[in-house]
């Protein structure tokens, strides 16, 4: 028997980062309920009674963005006593990665949903800075040795893109000559037989992420290294 303890809710916070071809950035919800109603939030709920924490946070944010099958990785727990006016309330927070154009316009009108960009983000309510800021700093150190960045690009993408994504995550300007000589030596890039002639008349060669390539090189006693 378990000793008798006080009773508390469980939550799930979801962070959800989006690239536009030029910035990273953040989707946020407002708010329909005390506590700090009409306030800006990242998407959470609670966990249900027969559910497990990974499935509410994939139900949580399939209600929010409508997609499912979206890159998905468990962050922290917070558990303050006080992190919450409205109760006692544990929340495991989550990050997710998506293209911002993948976003259901009517499962984010639900929510009042919009996305933010790093520069102009506004006060958020309860610990959820705290929960953005290690977020971000938890994708920018696995955007290095894990090729999870690809998740935030279309299917098809120039270098260039690649580039800014990569200049977006890491808040700095990198060398083009040794970013995509770093990019291209790791051989988990397949060139396309495809043009993005909307910059130039010349256009630039679209390259797709090789999934068959990447486990190769893993095999291969190698890994994925942008530093």
């Amino acid at each position: 028997m378990y000793p008798e303890s006080e009773c508390f809710n469980v939550a799930v916070d979801c962070i959800v980062f989006g690239f536009d071809d030029d910035r990273l950035q953040l989707l946020l919800v407002k708010r329909r309920f005390d506590p700090c109603r009409d306030c800006w939030s990242l998407m959470g709920g609670f966990v249900g009674r027969d559910e497990n924490i990974d499935d509410a946070a994939a139900r949580i944010l399939e209600n929010l963005t409508g997609l499912r099958d979206v890159y998905l990785e468990q962050l922290f727990t917070y558990g303050e006593p006080d992190r919450d006016p409205g109760g006692r309330v544990i929340s495991v927070a989550y990050y997710a990665l998506i293209r911002t154009d993948r976003l259901d316009s009517e499962a984010g009108n639900r929510y009042s949903a919009r996305w933010f960009t790093f520069e102009n983000l506004p006060v958020l309510v309860f610990d959820h800075t705290e929960m953005v800021d290690k977020a971000i700093r938890r994708l920018r150190r696995k955007s290095l040795i894990q090729p999870v960045g690809f998740e935030l690009l279309p299917e098809k993408f120039t270098l260039t893109r690649l580039q800014k994504l990569y200049e977006a995550i890491h808040h700095r300007d990198l060398d083009k000559r040794n970013f995509r000589k770093r990019i291209l030596s790791m051989d988990v890039l397949t060139r396309l037989d495809e043009k993005d002639r909307v910059s130039s008349r010349r256009g630039a060669w679209l390259y797709r992420f090789d999934k068959d390539k990447y486990d190769r090189l893993i095999s291969g006693g190698d890994h994925f290294e942008m530093k």
